[in-house]
């Protein structure tokens, strides 16, 4: 009978046991130095080594030739714990088995001394499932045993199992196992099954098993069923994924409230068969991914994924606001524990992506950050924003503006019949904008460090050149102080000034004119702070507010 990868080749020495290193290295040199407790309790979230490490640790007590604290794996009890024919193993599930009736057999049993090896162990898998009484029948034994048994207690949940279990048991915590640990293991159980894994499919692999070794040998197993040669595209169709330019192009949507081109993405991915709860899981952690660059300055190493799609996702990420982001993760959270109960998920789906699109139906907080954020980044890149009238004045209706403009539609050259009364274009003022003006006005440009992240995936030599340097603007300006001349020097040429504006438009939505930033001796000192007077100006309303009430 064909036996599955995670059982076909589960560890059957310490250093075997993939990213638990905190855990062997102890159970070894406890082992290799006699000192062995009479319980153990293991604990961590599935697929991470538990059982397996409780299995070992049950051969190596009784290999009669242990090497270093691992079972030789030759001798007649290494064998028979194998072929299961030493009894003195025991492994008991206590989801099934927890009631008080059947912990006092075990207790029973514990009284009599081991049929072929040196010691009874007694593996107890899901510990936590154990009745009330079960536990009282269990204390007893667990507090004083006999010399010649060996508990070993394994369990997801640790915060169920009481303290009186707990103070009496040694604690190991199984981690979470890295991605690059699991595509390791991975890259090893498919050469020697004779298969072909490529880097990044195994990389995938154990971005969906989520730290479990087991689920993501499963997977492994499902896709050789597939294919010999693993590729991404072979994980993607095993898996059920969207892939990720499908993640991308819905992001893109997003950013642009597109909800049309959204909806037409997930419209081709449902007709693909596609599940909407697992594309919701993607999108999840795409976004999470996009907030980690976001919000960190090398998010690489909380990132599984290949260089090329970190570079990818690291220019949608500095090219949308954080608000977007954590929206986009609030709503598709939302919607993801909804899924599990509704009876039509994409309806779900495309419900959470209008929302995304179209941020002004929506009245959460989330959604109202977002908004907000969008008004201070208008405000900032110079667009006035002037509130409407309260109580607009009534027009006739031939009077009212026209609404639709008529470069956009052919519409008939004749006169109105009524014309529109057009206020007068002001003039331009003659006298020139002086240097020393522009800088007066100028602000400090906070996203200076995201334009360079920007200009970095352009060229690596450019954005060497700025190392160092502020920006500031000022209207239409952006003023540029850079300690080195070879950035001047850059900016003169127009290739060069062109990729600037594109960086910068990119981030702040807007197309500003480039200059130098060099204050005026004396007079710096005299400028007067903006975030200062922001202050002040606050202050003074927060007092008025307060006399008036």
């Amino acid at each position: 009978m064909y036996q599955v990868l995670y059982r076909k080749w589960r560890p059957q020495v310490f250093a075997d046991v993939a990213g638990q290193p905190q855990v062997t290295t102890t159970l070894r040199n406890e082992l290799t130095a006699g000192r062995i407790a009479h319980a153990y309790l293991f604990t961590g979230s599935r697929g991470t080594g538990k059982t397996t490490c409780a299995k070992i640790l049950a051969k190596a007590v009784n290999c009669l030739h242990p090497v270093d604290g691992d079972p030789c794996g030759e001798c007649e009890i290494c064998r028979g714990i194998d072929n299961g024919s030493v009894m003195d193993i025991m492994e008991i599930d206590a989801a099934s088995n927890n009631g008080v009736d059947s912990i006092r057999d075990l207790c029973e049993e514990a009284a009599f001394t081991p049929a072929m090896a040196r010691y009874r162990v007694y593996i107890i898998d899901e510990v936590h499932m154990l009745s009330p009484g079960a536990y009282n029948a269990l204390l007893k034994t667990l507090e004083e045993p006999p010399s010649h048994v060996l508990f070993i207690l394994a369990t997801t949940e640790v915060h169920r199992i009481p303290a009186t279990i707990l103070s009496r048991c040694q604690r190991f915590d199984f981690h979470r196992i890295a991605p690059e640990d699991i595509a390791a293991r991975l890259q090893y159980v498919a050469e020697q099954e004779n298969a072909s894994l490529e880097e990044q499919a195994g990389l995938l692999i154990a971005r969906l098993s989520d730290g479990a070794l087991r689920d993501a040998l499963s997977l492994l197993d499902q896709c050789l069923g597939h294919s010999r040669e693993i590729t991404v595209q072979v994980v993607n169709e095993t898996a059920g994924l969207a892939g990720r330019d499908h993640l991308f192009g819905l992001t893109q949507a997003i950013m642009k409230k597109n909800s049309a081109a959204a909806l037409e993405i997930v419209d081709r991915l449902y007709r693909d068969s596609k599940d909407m709860a697992r594309l919701c899981e993607e999108l999840i952690d795409h976004f999470r991914g996009m907030m980690l660059i976001k919000t960190m300055k090398d998010a690489s190493a909380l990132l599984a994924m290949a260089p090329e799609e970190q570079q990818r996702l690291s220019k949608q990420a500095l090219a949308a606001p954080l608000s977007t982001i954590l929206h986009g993760l609030t709503v598709f959270q939302e919607s993801l524990e909804r899924m599990y109960r509704s009876s039509n998920r994409r309806v779900e789906m495309e419900m959470s992506l209008i929302r995304l699109c179209s941020p002004e139906l929506e009245d959460s907080s989330a959604a109202l950050v977002r908004r907000i954020a969008a008004l201070e980044q208008l405000v900032q890149s110079g667009v006035p924003v002037s509130p409407a009238p309260s109580v607009p004045e009534p027009q006739p209706e031939a009077e009212k503006p026209a609404v639709i403009r008529e470069e956009e539609f052919d519409l008939p050259k004749e006169p109105a019949p009524v014309p529109v009364k057009k206020e007068p274009a002001p003039q331009p003022s003659t006298k020139p904008v002086s240097m020393e003006e522009i800088q007066a006005n100028a602000r400090q440009l906070e996203e200076w460090p995201e334009i360079l992240q920007i200009l970095r995936n352009y060229s690596q030599s450019i954005a060497a050149a700025f190392h160092g340097s502020s920006a500031y603007v000022s209207g239409s300006y952006v003023l540029i102080d850079a300690p080195q001349e070879l950035a001047f020097e850059l900016l003169r040429k127009s290739s060069q000034r062109d990729k600037m504006r594109d960086a910068i438009r990119q981030v702040t939505g807007k197309v500003y004119k480039l200059g130098p930033y060099k204050p005026t001796e004396g007079k710096e000192a005299e400028k007067q702070d903006p975030l200062a007077a922001l202050t002040e100006q606050a202050r003074q309303v927060g007092i008025e507010v307060i006399e008036k009430n």
